[in-house]
């Protein structure tokens, strides 16, 4: 889900008239600690440098963010954490750790640039044409339009070298970088064209000079991008099926899991959702057999596919699949929903190109419905009306909207706002899972359909942290991963087509996909030490946690616990010995 942000920050203009209309039982705002007027200046000052850098390619924008995050270090580095109190120490820990973060992005991105650039040789001299209009230093229209016949010429001979290249030979790139450096090609094109747009017509002298030249650049570049994909990579244009993507490694996945301040390794996330998938199939073989076929869960889960609504009908069906998530969290007083919440939520039909890498209804304020359009073949509308079905939709509806991400969005614009910035989907994603495991220990799926449900999208939970976490460990393929979600988890193959592209696209962090599982099962733990033992109700911890706002689990559960900070605190929390086993 990862629209939340974008969302929660669309609708911050609006917060004075939300404000207003919160009932008076909810919450006073809580009052501000001396870290949060840093964390609001930086957040500012970060948004101010991202207007006027815009590429994130460029090793200028690289090195303007590295020095603003230098700085911000110092500057953090001089607050008195002694004289802090609870809140304050929590809210400098998760300003250090951001830094910490954005520094470990910035080193994999310019790791991974440094991969393709050889594949880009017209790159740099694209670069200090956007650095010296920033400077507002007026081009030279004759020199320009030298430069950009001259950069036709490189892609030209980058061209003919890489076709005269053995395909076995040591020095032809790697499918994977031929494929990333189409990608960034594709950026580089457009900054061309928003710097040439900056010109041309307002400076008749340059539109003379570069005109011509500019269409014979942007053409070569297309057609350069479209060579390394079809050629290089080996991806043609109508391929709708294969899918490409950039294992990180593991010394990354393991800074990011720092960064998370998750103490654990891949490999021990990876046992854990191979252990989680084994509790799920026993289920499934204990739902399949109440349903009459046996051990062959198999065909329990072919059955609740085919039953869906007919055509027209899937929006009737998710109001009322998210008004019940709304009675059922009520009645079980498990977490406050003020009216206006309850009111607040819109929902659009999701478009045929989306639903490519989408096959699934998302959320937050407005929930976006995954259902098939008369656009669509035969053999894709069937699968989309199967994946789709009435008992999947039971299981995730809540997911999306209340107690789920709609829940989260509109508390995290209403308490401590400023903890926006440290989104994390091990928040997002991870409570949004935790209370698929409420609904199941409170009894919400009823019938063995239901449950069958509720255990594949669990399934699929665990397949998503194997198949990435594997992926970018350089252990499995996106064809293997496919195959794990078709056999191991029953996906319609161009949904799990959809879902791997989506995976490994660039559009997910690498730990993304497994934010789901492991964050929930952090909340479950956090629930077990602090409600189970008798000092919280189930309301005021899940309440707690909306008006903290987004964080690693971590902090958070040294907030509500109380427990002693320093400024050089680690991560040690190994929540996975606290949850009983199964």
């Amino acid at each position: 889900m990862p629209q939340l942000r974008a969302s929660v920050l669309c609708l911050l203009c609006t917060f004075p008239v939300l404000l207003a209309a919160t009932p008076a039982s909810e919450p006073s705002q809580p009052a501000p600690n001396p870290v949060q007027a840093l964390i609001e200046h930086y957040s500012t000052d970060r948004d101010l440098l991202a207007t006027v850098y815009k590429d994130p390619l460029s090793p200028t924008t690289r090195a303007r963010f590295q020095s603003f995050n230098a700085e911000w270090s110092r500057q953090l580095a001089s607050v008195d954490f002694a004289s802090l109190d609870q809140e304050g120490k929590v809210d400098y820990l998760l300003l250090k750790n951001h830094i910490a973060r954005e520094q470990h992005g910035q080193a994999l991105a310019a790791a991974q640039w440094k991969q393709v650039e050889p594949l880009l040789p017209i790159a740099a001299d694209i670069f200090a044409l956007e650095d010296a209009r920033r400077s507002i230093e007026r081009p030279d229209p004759e020199k320009t339009a030298a430069l950009f016949t001259a950069l036709s010429a490189k892609l030209a001979e980058s061209r003919k070298a890489l076709e005269k290249q053995p395909l076995d030979a040591s020095a032809r790139p790697s499918r994977i970088d031929a494929w990333r450096a189409a990608d960034d090609l594709d950026q580089l094109r457009d900054q061309v064209k928003h710097w040439f747009d900056f010109y041309n017509g307002y400076d008749p002298i340059f539109s003379w000079w570069v005109q011509m030249p500019y269409k014979q650049l942007d053409t070569g570049m297309k057609d350069y991008a479209t060579f390394l994909r079809e050629k290089i990579a080996g991806v043609a244009a109508d391929d709708k099926t294969t899918v490409v993507g950039t294992p990180v490694g593991r010394q990354a996945l393991l800074d990011q899991l720092a960064d998370e301040m998750i103490p654990y390794t891949p490999e021990e996330l990876i046992a854990m959702a191979r252990t989680e998938m084994d509790w799920c199939k026993r289920q499934m073989l204990l739902a399949s057999r109440e349903m009459g076929y046996g051990d062959d869960w198999h065909k329990a889960l072919e059955a609740v596919k085919s039953h869906y609504v007919e055509p027209g009908k899937q929006p009737e069906l998710i109001h009322t699949l998210a008004l019940e998530g709304e009675q059922f969290v009520q009645k079980n007083q498990l977490v406050t929903v003020p009216d206006l919440a309850r009111e607040g939520w819109t929902m659009e039909m999701m478009s045929p190109e989306r639903q490519l890498v989408n096959p699934f209804f998302t959320g937050g304020d407005t929930i976006s419905v995954s259902f098939p359009t008369d656009t669509m073949t035969f053999d894709q509308r069937r699968m989309s009306l199967r994946g789709n079905n009435i008992s999947f939709a039971h299981a995730t509806v809540f997911h999306e909207l209340i107690p789920g991400h709609w829940l989260q969005e509109y508390s995290t614009m209403r308490y401590r706002p400023y903890r926006q910035l440290f989104s994390t989907g091990f928040w997002i994603e991870g409570n949004a899972l935790y209370w698929e495991m409420v609904f199941w220990d409170h009894g919400f799926n009823t019938t063995p359909e239901q449950r069958v449900g509720a255990l594949f999208w669990r399934m699929h939970r665990c397949a998503r942290i194997i198949f990435s976490l594997e992926f970018h460990l350089g252990q499995m393929t996106p064809e293997q991963a496919i195959d794990l979600l078709v056999n191991d988890v029953g996906h319609e193959r161009d949904n799990a087509i959809a879902e791997v592209r989506r995976s490994f696209n660039g559009s997910y962090d690498p730990l993304y996909q497994s934010a789901y599982l492991v964050g929930g099962m952090q909340f479950r733990a956090l629930h077990r030490q602090l409600v189970d033992s008798g000092k919280m109700t189930d309301r005021q911890f899940n309440d707690a946690v909306l008006h903290e706002n987004m964080m690693p689990l971590e902090l958070l559960r040294a907030l509500l616990t109380n427990q002693p900070l320093t400024p050089d605190y680690k991560p040690a929390w190994h929540f996975l010995n606290e949850i009983p086993a199964h």
